[in-house]
Parts: C-alpha cells; structure tokens; sequence
C-alpha cells in the first residue's frame, strides 16, 4: 500500500502541522509520498529527516532575533524571513538539520512553488536537503511583498500558496492508496479576496500571469478545501484540521503563541491517533 501526506502552508499556522507531525513521528508513522507547500515544505521537511521538535525548537529560540524575521531583516535582505539566518545558518550551525537522515529516509518529499513568469506551480523534488534543495523550500515559503524573488534554473518563484494553496491535486498524481491531508484552518472557512491585490499588481506589474493567479488565489482555496472535504466524507483521505481558528500572525514573534498553536496540533493528532492508524491499515 503506497500512502500519501499532504501540508498545507499558513506561515506561523504551521506550528499546528508541526504538532501534528511530531506526534505522527513518535508513533513510527511514515508515508511514501508526502508534499509541502509554504510552511508546510519549510516545516514538514524535518519529518524526512525525523527530528521530532526540531521546527517548534529553532522558532522559538530564534523568533524575536532580527536576523530570523522582521522589519530590519525586509530592509536589509528584502526577505521578511532572513534567507542566510534561516535556510543557511540555522540548519548548518545553530540547530543543525540532519542531512543524512534526510538523504536515506526512502519518502519522497517535494516542495511546491509558484513560477512568477507562468502563474503555474511547480513542485521540486527534494532528495539530499542540499543548497538546492533548501532553495526551492525558500522559494515555496517566500510570501509576495515581504520576499525576494527565488531564481532557480533560470526560472523565477514566489510562494507556492499563490497558484496551489493544498497541494492533494499534485499528490493524487503520483498514485497512492490512502491519502493524509493536514490543513491549518478549521472546518468550514472560507477564503476572502486578498486585501494586498492593489499593492501586488504594482509591484509584479511585470508579471501579469501571477497577478492573475493572485487575483484567483482565494477562489482556488475554497474550491481545493471543498474538494477535500468531498474527499473526506467518502473516505478517500484522512483530514487532520484545527477546531478552531487558530489566531496567530503570520509572523508570529511570541513563542508563548507558536508554543500554543503547536500545542494545539499535538492534541488533535493524538485524539486521533487510533483512526489514522485504522485509516493507514
């Protein structure tokens, strides 16, 4: 039996995932296939890599540092989230990523973003956690407005969110035979228009194609989110979401906060722990 995992992204709304995923990894629960897409790449790689605690860990300790996120950091990098301190420094010298692990866990792991050009996504596949590998991840994480353009192989990327927000569609592709999907907001809500769209279409005026996938982008999120839940009452995949609006900034700085939402994860995974194994049967 081939088993799929699906993350949604949601900035700090990951910390939910990565409540989920620890509890899944204490429990010796593993897939075959899993994509991520924004915080859901950038967090759920460590459980390719099997650090259980790694991601709420590094966030915590370093969520006020300037160097991680902040006003200073956009000033300075042009990235909200620092790309050296976060996806260089942090993994090799602060709390190390282990690579090894990572290269010889047999999962697939891809990472999705969206090609500013075409408006399209594409996802990477991600397979020693290497300088590329560690790009594209960026690249899926990296929010209109606040990030740098990603270029890679001549190609240019802004969050994969923009043109796939739940990347099932992408792992329905590849085949499985049962389906896990982590959402990072609760049953029944419904996406709003982007209130940014004035500013996004100044600043990526070059880039009609991704406005245009910016302008649908709520649209696709309710449309995927009821496709899901379709997919869910017949059975086909296992739906793991928040019970409640989580209530926490994209951009977080609280630990206190990251520490509650993670919390949060780790107790809807554990409640359920029983009926995903049955489900993973």
């Amino acid at each position: 039996m081939k088993t799929g995992l699906i993350l949604e992204g949601g900035a700090m709304r990951g910390m939910f995932t990565c409540g989920v995923l620890d509890v899944m990894m204490e429990n010796g629960i593993r897939f075959d296939v899993a994509a991520g897409i924004s915080a859901g790449a950038a967090f759920g790689c460590n459980f390719k890599s099997r650090q259980a605690g790694r991601a709420l860990r590094y966030n915590k300790q370093y969520c006020r540092d300037p160097r991680y996120c902040g006003i200073r950091s956009l000033i300075k990098t042009g990235d909200l989230y620092g790309a050296d301190f976060c996806y260089r420094e942090i993994p090799d010298e602060l709390d190390l990523f282990d690579r090894d692990a990572f290269k010889s866990d047999p999962m697939e792991f891809y990472a999705g973003a969206t090609d500013v050009e075409s408006g399209k996504i594409v996802y990477h596949k991600c397979v020693d956690a290497g300088p590329v590998d560690m790009e594209w991840i960026r690249a899926s994480a990296s929010m209109p407005l606040v990030s740098r353009i990603v270029e890679l192989d001549g190609r240019k990327y802004l969050d994969g969110g923009v043109a796939d927000p739940i990347p099932y569609g992408f792992v329905e592709s590849i085949g499985c035979d049962r389906y896990v999907t982590v959402l990072t907001q609760p049953k029944g809500y419904i996406k709003e228009k982007d209130r940014t769209l004035p500013m996004v279409r100044i600043r990526y005026r070059k880039y009609p194609e991704f406005i245009k996938a910016s302008e649908c982008r709520h649209l696709v999120y309710n449309r995927q989110t009821e496709q899901i839940g379709e997919r869910e009452r017949s059975g086909e995949h296992f739906v793991i979401r928040p019970p409640y609006s989580l209530n926490i900034k994209r951009a977080s700085k609280d630990p206190d906060e990251l520490e509650r939402v993670y919390r949060i994860g780790r107790r809807e995974m554990t409640n359920r722990l029983d009926e995903l194994k049955e489900y993973l049967k």
